[in-house]
Parts: structure tokens; sequence; C-alpha cells
């Protein structure tokens, strides 16, 4: 039987959901390291897009160490995707509230939730208020609201949308989960990290992008700055 052709798309021509498909495809189809995918023409063909969108997808696949772009010969399935993974474990073997890792918390987390604002659905709008209500019960029970603090966060990059942000997020859950115990784990900060949560979640729910964005910069910034600022404290 003859395999599935890639599954058109129907709607707007979104790089993002180029990269969704493929991935998808190179997962169905159980591509390995060094198979060959069909050229630039035929991807945009199946799939019902320009071919500078599968170009745009191309590259950020690229970047995400899935494939290789080889100019004059095609593009092949890599196995490069521990890359991530790796220096994040690299960076919390050092040290886990590396300034790095709240810099990259900043800029992931910040767009997510500015196309959190653009694209989320009510079941994530429910998601994000279900996450916030057992971070608020956990702080008032005099607890540090970790889980619900990582559900929040999940639920927001979830509601962007966007699979390159969404892996990325994903491949540094582990140093994300130490920056996050770190600073609830603080005197007095469960209950401002829970105020910031809801900052943004009125900003996502109201759907300006602009102000999500900015309230969740402002909160990983202030976060930071503050887990900072308390391990120097305890080194001296």
């Amino acid at each position: 039987m003859a395999e599935p052709p890639l599954r058109p798309i129907r709607r707007s021509a979104l790089y993002e959901e180029v990269v969704d498909r493929l991935r998808e495809f190179i997962d169905v189809h159980q591509l390995q390291p060094g198979d060959k995918l069909m050229p630039e023409r035929e991807l945009a063909e199946q799939l019902g897009v320009s071919r500078t969108s599968v170009r745009q997808a191309l590259t950020a696949l690229r970047v995400l160490g899935m494939v290789d772009v080889r100019p004059g010969d095609g593009v092949y399935v890599t196995s490069s995707e521990d890359i991530v993974p790796s220096l994040a474990l690299e960076v919390l073997e050092s040290e886990a509230d590396h300034p790095m890792i709240w810099e990259v918390r900043e800029a992931v987390e910040t767009q997510a939730a500015r196309l959190a604002a653009r694209r989320r659905s009510q079941e994530e709008l429910e998601r994000m208020e279900a996450a916030l209500e057992a971070m608020g019960e956990s702080v008032a029970a005099g607890g540090e609201g970790v889980l619900g603090d990582r559900h929040f966060h999940q639920a927001i990059l979830d509601a962007s949308h966007n699979p390159m942000l969404q892996s990325l997020f994903a491949q540094l859950a582990d140093a994300i989960d130490k920056t996050s115990q770190g600073s609830l784990g603080l005197k007095g900060q469960p209950p401002i990290s829970l105020a910031a949560h809801k900052a943004v979640y009125e900003a996502i729910a109201a759907g300006s992008e602009q102000e999500a964005g900015e309230r969740m910069r402002e909160h990983l910034a202030t976060s930071a700055a503050t887990v900072l600022t308390a391990r120097r404290s305890e080194r001296s």
C-alpha cells in the first residue's frame, strides 16, 4: 500500500504550521538520520503553500537540529536534537540559577505570551485559570505553588501555537524547573509570583499582545533579579 502523502494546509500558509506538518511527517514515516526529504517544490505542492513558507520552515527545522539543508543536494534528516538539552545540562551542572537560563526564558516566554494573547482558545484560557487556582490554593496554605506555576507557564506555551517555542521550552524543562523552584523557594516570593501570573493572564485574556509580553518579561526579569541577588548574598 502506498504511503499516505503529506496533508495539505487548508488555511493561511504560516511557516509554523509547515514546521508542525513536516515534523509530523518525519515522525509518522519514521525517517532516520541521513534520510532525504522530497524536493522543496514538491513539499510546497503537497502542503499547498508557497516555496517561501517551505524555506522558512526548513530554516526553522535546521535551527532545531532536525534537518540539514545542503544547497544543490537536498534536505536530510539529522540526529542533532540533543544539542540544546546537552547545553542546558552543562549549565545546570555548573550553576542551577545561571543568568543564561533566565535570559533564555525571558526571550522564549515573552514571545509566547504575545502569541498566546493572539491565538489562545477558551479552553486554553481555562487551563491557565485552573493553574492559577491551584497555585493560589497552595500559596494560601503556606506552600510554594510550584506545580501550579509549572502548569501556568506550560499553558501559555501551548496557547502560543508555535511548535518551535514549544519544542525549545520542552527541551529546557529541567533547567526551567530549577529556576522556578529557586524563585518560589525564597521567602515571600510565591504571592509575588502569583500576582504577576494573574497580570499576565489578564492581558492574554484581553487579547493584548504587547501588554501580555511586557508583563511576562517584567515577571521573569524581576524573578531573575531576586534569585540572583539572594544567591550572591548567600555566597558573600
